[in-house]
């Protein structure tokens, strides 16, 4: 049976793991933890990954990372082969440390970024390496709390900018975050043999599932198609089909339908599966929750008005001829 191939673009989020071959230690010593910490960092200065968050355990790895260069292959192939090498060269063994192809979910939407840095971060007290989360060193919880400057590598302020907007609240957020009880389905699904190969809200997976070709069970690239529409062909073509200039998608109406604005908004996130936090700034909306707001409101007219229905239908098949994906 062919191996999946990854499903990549830019700007995609990925929950990897990976175990030892036979469930054997991939780390001994404090050395080895300091060498994969230290290796996260250089990686995301040489291949432009950024590290949301990690946990190191005695014989797996989890990590939370974006790939603004739809590179994860790359990325983790530099992180396990290095890895590998510095191990057995600092442990006088030869041959393969981990069991094989690191297991991925490709993930998209606020809420469910959240949910993993908190299964992320839980691991090592669910498996009883310690009782405060606090005293384990080798995740990336303790960086969540600190603001040494040494951490800036990580790729922490976006991830607390989901919690909250105000930079004096998001510590206490992330803390509530951390407490809050599992979700009893996400933990069953995260801890059972088989990962889902796509994780978020369902106009995500439907997307996922109408750009790529499903062949002998597999999710599979189109091998020679840019997956992700640039936004300002969006907003260009938004202008153009509505006749308006581009700052009218920037104006907000309060109490008027700007539905050439609203309509790029919706259109971003579907299309592209940008998060809340970015589609705020393209707008000049300070809140996420704004964001949200307006992408359900459309989601709503589309379902109940068939001429906006057909309206957006037409955008979005002009967006994909432009792209060259139809």
């Amino acid at each position: 049976m062919s191996r999946p191939i990854r499903i990549t673009y830019p700007g995609a989020w990925y929950h990897v793991m990976n175990r030892g071959r036979q469930a054997e230690k991939i780390f001994i010593d404090d050395h080895d933890y300091k060498a994969f910490v230290d290796l996260l960092r250089e990686t995301t200065e040489a291949w432009n990954v950024r590290i949301a968050a990690y946990a190191l355990m005695p014989n797996h790895y989890h990590l939370l990372i974006h790939t603004p260069a739809g590179n994860i292959s790359r990325a983790m192939r530099h992180i396990n082969g290095v890895y590998t090498q510095r191990f057995n060269k600092r442990h006088l063994v030869d041959g393969q440390l981990f069991r094989g192809r690191y297991k991925s979910i490709l993930v998209s939407g606020d809420s469910y970024l959240l949910q993993l840095v908190r299964y992320i971060h839980k691991n090592p007290l669910k498996a009883g390496l310690v009782t405060d989360l606090k005293a384990y060193p080798w995740s990336s919880h303790k960086p969540y709390l600190s603001v040494a400057k040494k951490w800036d590598w990580l790729h922490k302020q976006f991830i607390l900018s989901l919690l909250s907007r105000a930079k004096n609240s998001q510590l206490k957020a992330y803390r509530r975050l951390l407490s809050a009880d599992d979700n009893e389905k996400f933990e069953k699904m995260m801890t059972a043999k088989k990962w889902p190969s796509i994780l978020g809200p369902q106009d995500f997976i439907d997307w996922v599932k109408s750009t790529y070709k499903e062949t002998n069970g597999h999710l599979e690239i189109p091998q020679a198609k840019e997956l992700r529409l640039d936004i300002d062909m969006i907003l260009s073509v938004a202008c153009k089909y509505y006749k308006v200039d581009r700052s009218e998608l920037l104006l907000t109406k309060r109490g008027t339908f700007n539905e050439a604005r609203c309509a790029s908004i919706y259109l971003i996130r579907r299309l592209r599966q940008d998060t809340l936090v970015d589609i705020g700034e393209i707008f000049n909306l300070d809140k996420y929750s704004s964001v949200s707001s307006i992408i359900e409101r459309m989601k709503s007219r589309i379902k109940q008005d068939r001429k906006l229905k057909n309206r957006i239908q037409k955008l979005e098949k002009q967006l994909k001829k432009n792209q060259g994906l139809t």
